[in-house]
């Protein structure tokens, strides 16, 4: 009857499921996503080098580190005023640089990666989907707000005119893009089907004749965004941006900061993923406009967002909660040789915090003594270093790490101190005592 029920309920998630993961909306969020999330993670390593070991009042020269800069020094006075200090400082600006090229305008880069997705997945007929990124582009130049209000000069608050508002080409401009981009590329890609397009000769070379053919279908789209920000200026003194950030992403992101949005996505990863179903594939987008966009401005300075992914890569992912934890408590009090051979087989990807082999190889995929305690290995730390980060006990993630290094090394690297290395241990003793009682009723269960 349990077999049967497990059968059951799998099948009606991976329907229902993997129609959502196969969405090609949600594909084309996904895609572009990860698109940004290279020159991000670029960023985001300058940062935490900037932050970590150029920071002259950080975990490596800081009072609050290793104190190298008072031992070379005499004093963290003398340090402070140090041509060192100074030096690591300089530094720290020219390693900004990278935020200003790819952060800074992470709205650019979600334009141009939705509009190209969006084109090949939506109107595949399209053979030229470079063409719908330089409209989806201009498109959302035009809806952008070209004055700046609040601009101290001289001691006064000036407006600045004709010059572009650069915070909506960053986070704030993430909304704006998305949808800028999916009106464009479907009005553009429609007209193009219906033949609303400029013909030239055949003696016209074809890359001519290509690009003359959208000047139409171009113009029309353009003229829409013409249109919208000029209404929105003449009546209500705003810009689609700024009407979008208030009515949409303000009420999205302020539901994403809370527990309650947090439980549904530690609780629902782990439970598809018990189902085979890759949970990260139906949460991907939705953390790409939520919680991706906490990262960036934690990563930025600009917030000290609690929920980040950031946070569940630091408390979770690359923990040792997932990997570690399991295949220790699977050494230690399993007497059944299979699991313990699969476990030794999992020590060195488990090491660079990859799952699978564990997943599918104990398995723990729809295992339903291992049911709890992988549920568990999620929650448990994710809300206990929430817990701990309330507390002051442990610092707010800002430092962008790749989810494969390794535990304890994460910890130190995403935390920026020895505290975040000391919670992962902890964290990896606490599921493997999890896990004991549950792999001890398998032993049991196993000898009957």
């Amino acid at each position: 009857m349990a077999g049967n029920w497990l059968n059951n309920m799998q099948m009606v998630l991976t329907k229902h499921m993997g129609k959502i993961a196969g969405n090609k909306l949600l594909l084309t969020l996904r895609d572009t996503f990860i698109m940004a999330a290279a020159p991000l993670m670029i960023a985001g390593f300058a940062i935490m080098i900037s932050s970590v070991f150029l920071d002259p009042n950080g975990i490596i020269f800081g009072s609050n580190g290793l104190h190298i800069g008072q031992i070379v020094s005499g004093s963290t006075e003398v340090w402070s005023k140090s041509s060192f200090a100074s030096i690591l400082t300089t530094l720290q600006g020219h390693f900004n640089l990278f935020v200003q090229g790819t952060m800074a305008i992470n709205a650019i880069l979600v334009v141009t990666g939705f509009a190209y997705f969006g084109t090949r997945r939506f109107f595949p007929k399209n053979k030229e989907p470079i063409v719908s990124v330089f409209y989806a582009l201009a498109s959302f130049f035009i809806a952008l707000p070209w004055t700046t209000n609040g601009v101290t000069t001289s001691g006064k608050e000036a407006t600045l005119v004709n010059i572009l508002n650069s915070n909506y080409i960053g986070q704030q401009g993430i909304f704006t893009g998305l949808i800028v981009s999916g009106i464009t590329i479907y009005v553009f890609n429609k007209l193009i089907e219906k033949n609303i397009t400029l013909k030239l000769p055949d003696s016209v070379p074809p890359a001519v004749s290509k690009s003359f053919e959208s000047l139409i279908p171009g113009v029309i789209t353009l003229s829409i965004f013409v249109i919208i920000s000029a209404i929105l200026t003449g009546l209500l003194n705003t810009s689609l941006p700024e009407l979008l950030l208030t009515i949409l992403q303000k009420p999205a992101l302020t539901l994403s900061n809370t527990p309650f949005f947090a439980f549904s996505a530690i609780f629902t990863t782990p439970l598809l993923q018990w189902f085979g179903i890759h949970g990260t594939s139906v949460w991907g987008p939705i953390f790409g406009l939520t919680w991706g966009i906490n990262d960036n401005e934690n990563i930025m300075g600009i917030a000290e967002h609690l929920y980040t992914t950031l946070y569940m890569n630091f408390s979770v992912v690359s923990s040792g909660a997932l990997t570690i934890a399991p295949i220790l408590a699977f050494l230690i009090f399993s007497k059944k040789a299979e699991s313990k051979q699969v476990s030794k087989i999992a020590i060195a990807p488990g090491i660079f915090n990859v799952s699978e082999p564990l997943t599918y190889g104990l398995p723990i995929v729809l295992n339903p003594i291992l049911f709890i305690p992988y549920i568990l290995s999620w929650l448990v730390p994710f809300f206990l270093g929430i817990i701990l980060t309330k507390l002051d006990i442990l610092p707010v993630i800002v430092n962008n790490v790749p989810w494969t290094v390794p535990p304890i090394i994460s910890g130190l690297l995403f935390s920026g101190s020895f505290v975040g290395a000391l919670y992962q241990i902890v964290v990896i003793v606490m599921v493997t005592l999890i896990y004991m009682p549950f792999v001890q009723a398998a032993n049991n269960i196993r000898k009957d």
